[in-house]
């Protein structure tokens, strides 16, 4: 399964780190490792990438509440490259700095492919942008820059609970340049409801340019029993109240057909049931979440009488 760091770490901060307290620290450890001030050091140039990508998550009120809620890992199931830096902009912070008027990452990486309506830094579309793939993708400063390309297209696509588990091909139309493109686009398993992908190439051509790319949102139905809960999955399974009392087995249905689960004597009404492995599978690396299923203890509405003559007797026990 694959690690990422933690944003916190990289920026030297606690959790419960306020906002004013994040963009101090990113400002004093921006400064100290700008590639003005580190010319040919490799080590300064990745140690900046990474606290760039550090404040591009926790100094979103939005991206920074999804990360503390999925954890590290959770957080990038949701979130591409691309997604971590759409409208991350600090130019005006490092002019202020003495680093000049100009977007900081145009200067620093060249003039690179534009932002257009996908992701990129320059969020307020003054000038080029910066997918993370030009930040993250093994592009060096100072690199030969990218012809200038097209504009990217995005789109939305809904599927199926189950096609998102399993994984499924779509074909999509769309318009571009003024005609009817088809293709088929893979989605990998494990993706989740608001996670994009990228189809290099697919975009908008215009004046002879390199064809932008089409950034695909998934939309994933709900389901009428499963319940997604990041890569576990969530049922409901109603008991008798003798069965919780006493104990019993029940089966269930699970994303890949039905398992049986061993329900103790005495169990509360809403707990969860663990049924490891029986998740959905990462979309990044191996492994896959695991199952839970909630009992719902049934209470009668209507007691026959000898239902009742029983409760009484339990009650006289101190039941």
């Amino acid at each position: 399964m694959a690690s990422y760091q933690d944003y916190y770490k990289i920026l030297g901060v606690g959790k419960n780190a306020t906002e004013t307290e994040i963009k101090k620290i990113y400002r004093k450890l921006a400064m100290q490792y700008h590639p003005d001030r580190n010319p040919g050091d490799k080590s300064a140039e990745e140690k900046f990438k990474k606290i760039n990508e550090a404040y591009a998550v926790l100094g979103d009120k939005d991206k920074r509440a999804q990360y503390d809620q999925f954890g590290s890992a959770g957080f990038h199931q949701r979130y591409s490259q691309e997604d971590i830096f759409r409208g991350f902009d600090v130019g005006d912070l490092f002019k202020d700095a003495g680093f000049g008027s100009e977007d900081i990452f145009s200067r620093i990486f060249g003039n690179a492919r534009r932002g257009g309506q996908g992701a990129g830094f320059g969020g307020r579309g003054r000038g080029p942008g910066y997918g993370a793939e030009d930040l993250f993708g093994g592009r060096g400063f100072g690199q030969e820059a990218h012809a200038p390309q097209g504009r990217d297209l995005s789109m939305d696509l809904a599927i199926d609970f189950m096609e998102a588990v399993a994984g499924c091909e779509k074909k999509i139309a769309y318009i571009v340049d003024g005609a009817k493109n088809e293709i088929t686009v893979k989605i990998p398993r494990g993706i989740a409801s608001g996670q994009k992908l990228r189809v290099s190439g697919k975009g908008e051509r215009g004046m002879g340019q390199t064809p932008g790319d089409l950034y695909v949102t998934v939309q994933v139905q709900e389901h009428t029993v499963f319940k997604r809960e990041g890569d576990d999955i969530l049922v409901e399974k109603e008991i008798k109240l003798s069965e919780a009392l006493l104990g019993t087995t029940i089966e269930v249905p699970t994303i890949t057909g039905t398992s049986k689960i061993k329900v103790p004597a005495g169990i509360q009404s809403h707990t969860r049931l663990r049924l490891k492995g029986c998740g959905v599978h990462h979309f990044k690396g191996s492994g896959q979440g695991d199952a839970y299923v909630k009992v719902l203890v049934q209470i009668p509405r209507h007691l026959t009488a000898q239902q009742k003559k029983l409760v009484e007797e339990m009650t006289k026990e101190g039941f």
